[in-house]
């Protein structure tokens, strides 16, 4: 059994049966069979119905879902209520495009080759799917990863991050509860990691999708079986640019959400911020008087702001990553202290040195980090500088300097006058480099767990 246990306080929430190797290739073998049956499938009218009963279910019950995901995943309620309600939207977009995205007419009786032929495409669930999720986002992940194999016609298996697996469950039972066959969409909570590996990398998986981190992405990937198809999403170290026009009154409520929103447990989370050195103290000194104003606690409660981090050995990592960056000279503005075992207080650093850790790879906590720029080219060469390409931004009046910003930035994503981490369901959400491979988003994933058939009609009355 796996015991699940709230960040903030460490209580016991529930206990969860975990999945052996048996019970793996049971599941993967009845997946399979599932696609095999081609009289079995599910229509696309049947997958609509369950989606639409499935989205109803989950608005009658939004808040139980939301303090439960606050709870075992430490995002705030205020916050975790939103994300009930995009996952609710993620069920609605995949009833959209399976309404709006249909085949392709392909253009025959052009030439003498194609002459008295018709063709066009039609689209097909891909096969079985296995999804590993990550813990930040615990039922709107899962929403994304499961709800577009669901309307694809894909037999799922979806493992939870071990840290939150409630949501994934609750989301599971909707999901049956609204009329779609237990052996479709199966939760497994793998403890194990060869165990877990070994379900990825069988041959019988048609598609592998991923959210985690990168090391076990990229490995992941590399012992796939030959002919799965994959979307890895890990991270970065999310750069802002504040030219020295910047509307900061308008800047800096979004960098306090886009910064500290889930303790900064965001893979697109504001990191590292160049302001022109004209800008750069002041702003760096407001950001750190709002940010020492925010409310850090318990997630259940409705005024904290900033929860606990999913681990309390999280706490320490990130601590020693704030006092490598003191003991290199750089100035603490605000925070860099835990305050109690479970949550680090929101923590403004100014000009860390570029070698240290918060200067190089993703903190994945409430750590923001402000440098002084002279020239804006300089500014665009340090944001670029790292293996990472995911979201950025750019704070800016001047048009053209937010284009040029826009257009050399190395990203899959740039937001003018917006934080990097905005993002809505429906648009593309792609990690560039090693901050993943792939397009996430509802319409992008439901396109990759369905292939585009062909039929060709030769007819002498064409």
């Amino acid at each position: 059994m796996l015991m699940v246990t709230a960040p903030f306080d460490g209580s016991l929430i529930a206990e969860v049966p975990v999945a052996g190797s048996t019970v793996v290739e049971e599941k993967l073998a009845a997946a399979a069979a599932l696609h095999r049956d081609r009289d079995g499938w599910l229509s696309v009218a049947e997958r609509t119905e369950i989606l639409r009963r499935a989205a109803a279910l989950m608005s009658d019950r939004a808040e139980a879902l939301a303090v439960e995901a606050a709870r075992e995943g430490g995002k705030p309620l205020i916050d975790s209520r939103i994300e009930v309600e995009r996952a609710i939207d993620c069920l609605q977009i995949c009833i959209e495009s399976l309404r709006t995205e249909p085949g392709r007419v392909i253009p025959m009786n052009v030439n003498v080759a194609s002459a008295r032929r018709v063709a066009f495409t039609r689209k097909e669930p891909i096969g079985v799917v296995v999804a590993v999720s990550a813990f930040n986002h615990p039922l709107n992940l899962i929403a994304h990863q499961v709800a577009p194999a669901v309307a694809a016609g894909c037999p799922v298996i979806v493992k939870p991050a071990e840290d939150t697996p409630l949501s994934c469950l609750r989301f599971v039972e909707i999901l049956r509860e609204a009329g779609l066959p237990e052996a479709w969409c199966v939760p497994l909570v793998i403890e194990d990691r060869a165990v877990a590996e070994k379900l990825v990398t069988d041959p019988r998986v048609a598609f592998f999708s991923f959210i985690g981190s990168p090391g076990v992405g990229w490995s992941l990937r590399s012992k796939l079986a030959p002919g799965t198809r994959c979307a890895l999403e890990h991270g970065g170290a999310a750069p802002m640019i504040l030219n020295d026009d910047a509307d900061l009154d308008r800047a800096l409520p979004a960098i306090l959400k886009g910064g500290f929103y889930h303790a900064g447990q965001v893979c697109v989370s504001v990191q590292r911020i160049f302001a022109h050195e004209r800008i750069a103290r002041s702003f760096a000194k407001r950001l750190a008087q709002q940010a020492s104003r925010l409310k850090v606690g318990d997630p259940t409660d409705v005024a904290t702001i900033i929860g606990p981090l999913i681990r309390r050995s999280e706490v320490q990592r990130v601590h020693e990553w704030v006092e490598e960056a003191r003991a290199a000279g750089t100035e603490v503005l605000t925070g860099g202290a835990p305050l109690s075992e479970s949550c680090y207080a929101p923590t403004v650093l100014y000009d860390p040195p570029a070698g240290v850790r918060v200067s190089t790879e993703e903190v994945f906590g409430p750590v923001v980090c402000v440098y002084p720029f002279a020239e804006l080219d300089e500014a665009i060469a340090r944001a670029n500088s790292l293996p990472y390409a995911f979201q950025a931004a750019i704070f800016a009046r001047d048009l053209d300097v937010a284009m040029r910003v826009c257009t050399r930035l190395d990203a899959s994503a740039v937001m003018i006058n917006d934080h990097t981490a905005f993002r809505v369901d429906w648009m593309p959400f792609a990690g560039l480099r090693q901050s993943g491979l792939g397009v996430g988003g509802i319409p992008h994933t439901l396109h990759d767990m369905q292939i585009e058939k062909m039929t060709v009609i030769h007819s002498p009355e064409l």
